[in-house]
């Protein structure tokens, strides 16, 4: 028998062709519908579910509301004031006491805290990483003058 070209049915390529195609399972139209109503359900659930916790949340602010405007009327004042921080702006020409504040150190520290410090602010202050260029002049006026002042 001379070949000629046809593929034959028996072991050729149409029997490879048959192995990849497709496995289909027919699914009924009554299954899909089964899966679709039930996923309906579901969804409806979850949602009546989110609107009851919804309104029992609402219904809870209004007491819970009035019960945390007492505590902070309660708590003292001071908690809520920036008495840790300084007030007020920088001086016309910086004093021992407004450097040691920036650097927050004593105004008798060594040299080597004044740079341990400078270096700490100047890390996170530093214009080449996002910080103010006047807040770095200013952090290191005061390095300067306590270093002039400091002792050894």
């Amino acid at each position: 028998m001379a070949n000629t070209g046809e593929v034959s049915v028996d072991g050729g390529d149409m029997m490879r062709y048959a192995e990849y195609s497709p496995k289909t399972q027919s699914r009924s139209d009554a299954e899909i519908d089964r899966r679709l109503a039930g996923t309906l359900i579901a969804v409806g659930l979850g949602v009546a579910a989110a609107g009851f916790a919804g309104r029992y949340a609402f219904q809870l602010w209004k007491p819970l509301g009035q019960v945390f405007s007492e505590t902070v009327r309660k708590m003292p004042s001071s908690a809520f004031s920036s008495s840790y921080y300084y007030k007020g702006g920088f001086e016309q020409k910086m004093s021992k006491r407004e450097a040691s504040l920036i650097l927050g150190i004593s105004p008798v520290g060594t040299k080597a805290k004044v740079r341990e410090a400078h270096r700490r602010i100047m890390v996170l202050n530093h214009p080449d990483k996002g910080g103010s260029p006047y807040l770095a002049a200013k952090i290191n006026e005061a390095k300067d003058l306590l270093d002039k002042e400091s002792r050894r």
